[in-house]
């Protein structure tokens, strides 16, 4: 079965943006989560791009040869030869003076030196840092099962492009966090409505329906075991009073006279309880036509006729 994280990428790996602006700023993101720049023969740039996730690599594969027109791209698959790993998808893009362009167009590129870190050209409109943050996503990123806990990140190996995405994420008003793990760097959100509202904007409309779903599941199930809890709680304070309070009387029911030496209302109370340990104090007060504060009057005058007699036991 994929993860949660899977089905989600391979939702927005279908998604293709109709603005020309858009492209380009989720191509970049992309890049800068997974591509390395090559250099050929005549000062010439090439790219490589890879991925765990085959929709991926088909959708920048797919960018690529809309936003850079006539390059020479191959896309191949390595195996992994350990166990559980996943396969490697690598989308080639060969060296030539046409990367140059594209290379200029996404500004990764200025007069002739790269720019490793800032794309906020790019950035100026809404709908440009949502497709940013798509390809970041699918470069780079995760998010848990709801059923789990809320957890989504971005997770990149440059501090300079997490500083960027956590930066535009506080902007767009996200409780993003940022922090780093070994050596990467890892821009997060913690919340599932910050969560949900996350996938929206990024167009994972049928992953947020899912995940809606099972967040509402397990909020259900929570609340029916809180609940179970405090009535099992509760269930065992009952018993335990219950047992403390046939001690008590059983004290009483030992010492000269018994049971017949006390007063009549609690003597009919101790020997309700004798007759019914498992009942409520609710229950032992119906009996008897009595009321709860009553009753626990009664049983807590028992208590101290019990302490008082095993005083005068040990004395």
């Amino acid at each position: 079965m994929p993860s949660f994280a899977t089905e989600v990428k391979n939702e927005l790996a279908r998604y293709i943006p109709e603005e020309s602006c858009c492209r380009n700023a989720e191509l970049a993101a992309l890049l800068r989560m997974g591509a390395t720049i090559t250099f050929g023969l005549r000062h010439t740039f090439g790219l490589n791009f890879t991925t765990e996730n085959a929709a991926v690599a088909r959708k920048t594969l797919q960018l690529l040869k809309l936003e850079g027109h006539g390059l020479r791209t191959e896309i191949t698959v390595s195996r992994s030869r350990r166990l559980k790993k996943h396969n490697s998808y690598a989308v080639r893009v060969m060296p030539e003076p046409a990367v140059a362009d594209l290379l200029e167009h996404l500004g990764f590129l200025h007069d002739e030196s790269l720019n490793m870190e800032s794309d906020r050209e790019l950035l100026k409109k809404n709908c440009c840092r949502a497709a940013y943050l798509r390809g970041a996503f699918l470069g780079g990123g995760s998010v848990n099962r709801p059923e789990a806990s809320y957890h989504l990140e971005l997770v990149t190996g440059n501090y300079g492009f997490g500083n960027l995405l956590y930066t535009l994420m506080r902007r767009m008003m996200f409780p993003v966090g940022f922090t780093d793990r070994k050596e990467d760097y890892i821009v997060y959100l913690k919340e599932g409505d910050a969560v949900i509202d996350f996938l929206a904007m990024l167009r994972a409309d049928k992953s947020v329906e899912a995940f809606e779903i099972a967040r509402n599941l397990k909020e259900v199930r929570e609340q029916v075991n809180r609940l179970v809890n405090c009535e099992t709680a509760n269930l065992q304070k009952t018993v335990d009073a219950a047992g403390r309070q046939v001690a008590d009387i059983r004290r009483l029911a030992a010492r000269e006279g018994g049971l017949e030496a006390l007063p009549k209302k609690l003597r009919e109370t101790a020997e309700a309880r004798l007759a019914r340990p498992d009942a409520s104090i609710v229950e032992l007060g119906e009996l008897l036509g009595v009321s709860k504060s009553g009753m626990n009057h009664r049983l807590r005058k028992l208590h101290a006729m019990a302490l008082a007699a095993e005083g005068e036991k040990h004395s």
